[in-house]
């Protein structure tokens, strides 16, 4: 009797890259290169295959369906072009991959000297997956509902009028908190604690802490500090009705809502984390050194004081 030889399940990969960038499309001109080699089918985004010219390729017919059936989206690029990717990968489920041609690159997992290495870590499907926590983002005006949204990074309510401050009232577990006088607010995951939330002066949250931060910008209020809040609470910010200007609502820098005086901004968990790989398992405090490049001359570590220690009770 013969036994039939089981098919290799075919494997795809999502390919996203900056294009405005020369850089980012020769990166992943080699980098389709060496996966097609491997036997691994490569797709693109309709509207980034005419800059990449990659022969051989799939383009997908719809942004929507992109990351389907993929078993990871390797995305060339900044933390930009990352959050891009986050939201064609995010209802697919399917891990993401960042290689870092940007600045800072904290959600990217591989700088471009990596490169060979990541791809060969794709090619050997030999990468871990962790999920990282979402916000999801209702925006009502007189108690309608009208508009959705959703963030990795953050949700950022911001005064519409330059020459204007934006009032507003905070309410945190549907009650009251504080009224501001401001240049907006930040409501931040801990992934997003490093990015605008960072620079409006809120606190580093390690990834792995589950908790919703709301950030103050430039409030004048003598209570106005960053707060951490249970990623159960449900943050809301009301404009006031009063107010001679409105707001503007964006998810990760991206995606924005207009919100007239009177508008109601609730941000709750996200129903659906997003899921990156990671190559390596260093901790965080090590990635948080190497992006700000943090001065830590000097260290000795746990067991080096411990031996010190040691010998100075022995002399004493």
């Amino acid at each position: 009797m013969t036994v039939p030889i089981a098919a290799t399940p075919a494997r795809t990969v999502l390919l996203i890259a900056h294009t405005g960038r020369s850089e980012a499309v020769e990166v992943a001109t080699a980098v389709c290169k060496r996966l097609r080699g491997s036997g691994i089918t490569v797709r693109l985004l309709a509207d980034e295959a005419d800059d990449l010219c990659i022969d051989g390729a799939e383009v997908t017919k719809s942004d929507v369906d992109a990351a389907r059936g993929c078993e990871i989206a390797l995305v060339i690029g900044g933390d930009g072009t990352i959050l891009r990717a986050a939201a064609l990968t995010r209802a697919a489920g399917t891990p993401l991959l960042g290689v870092n041609l940007g600045h800072v690159g904290f959600l990217a997992e591989a700088e471009e000297d990596d490169l060979d290495s990541t791809v060969d870590a794709v090619i050997a499907a030999d990468y871990a997956v962790e999920e990282r926590m979402t916000v999801d983002v209702v925006v009502s005006i007189d108690g309608i509902v009208s508009s959705h949204g959703w963030a990795l990074n953050e949700a950022t309510i911001e005064k519409a009028a330059r020459q204007r401050l934006l009032e507003v009232i905070v309410e945190i577990d549907d009650r009251p908190l504080s009224r501001w006088g401001c240049d907006g607010i930040v409501i931040a995951t801990p992934t997003g604690s490093t990015a605008y939330a960072f620079s409006a002066g809120g606190p580093v949250v390690w990834p792995e802490v589950e908790a919703l931060l709301m950030v103050p910008i430039s409030a004048h209020a003598l209570f106005a500090r960053p707060m951490v809040a249970s990623p159960a609470s449900t943050l809301a910010v009301e404009v006031s009705s009063t107010s001679d200007s409105g707001g503007v609502l964006w998810c990760d820098g991206r995606r924005t809502v207009e919100l007239p005086p009177g508008s109601r901004v609730e941000v709750r968990r996200g129903a659906r984390p997003v899921r990156l790989a990671r190559l390596q398992q260093a901790p965080f405090t090590d990635r948080l050194v190497a992006k700000f490049e943090l001065p830590v001359d000097g260290w000795r570590g746990g067991a080096a004081r411990r031996r010190h220690d040691q010998r100075r009770s022995r002399d004493a």
